[in-house]
Parts: structure tokens; sequence; C-alpha cells
């Protein structure tokens, strides 16, 4: 058995739960035993987008090791590309104008 922190985070909440697997226990075995899954299902809608171990993506089979933290990455809610389109827009729109962005 080994020690493994599992974290999901929304904008203004975060869960952490720390809990004993065994030592085969891939990322999704993980997550479900701790029910942070469903959690995220509860606040998104959806299943986690991915997951990850220190901030590195890492695939739904790999292995946690002893003592990392396994994170749940949430679906994104609108397109990066598209958001900073529309930012640039934006402050091109007030420059245009003759104002700062």
């Amino acid at each position: 058995m080994k020690q493994i922190e599992v974290v999901f985070a929304m904008p203004r909440r975060c869960w952490r739960e720390t809990l004993s697997v065994p030592a085969e226990a891939t990322a999704s075995a993980v997550a479900s035993a701790s029910g942070l899954d469903e959690v995220c299902r509860q606040e998104t809608g959806q299943s986690p987008a991915g997951y990850g171990v220190h901030g590195r993506k890492i695939s739904a089979e790999e292995v946690i090791g002893e003592g990392q933290r396994l994170e749940l990455y949430r679906p994104l809610t609108a397109d990066p590309r598209e958001r900073r389109r529309r930012r640039a827009e934006r402050e091109d729109a007030v420059r245009d104008r003759g104002g700062r962005p």
C-alpha cells in the first residue's frame, strides 16, 4: 500500500483527499477510490478531462508513485484560442477609440 494525495479544484473551492491504495493503482483507480471523480462530475457535469502529477499531464492508466499528488483536471469551459482572439478584439476596439486596453 502507498499514500497518495488527490486534489480537484474549481475557481472558488478545492477538494483534497489523502488515501492508501495498492502499489499498482492507476490514476483512474486512485481518482475513483478518492471519490473526487464523482465530485468532478457533480461540479462540472462531466468526468475529469485528464490527470496530472505535480502539473505534468499523465494518462489514466499510469501508475501513481508513493507520496505523489494526483490532480484531476476539469474540462475547459471555453477554447483558449477563441478567448485570446476575443480579448485582442476588445483591446483593439479600445485602442481605436483612443483609450487604453
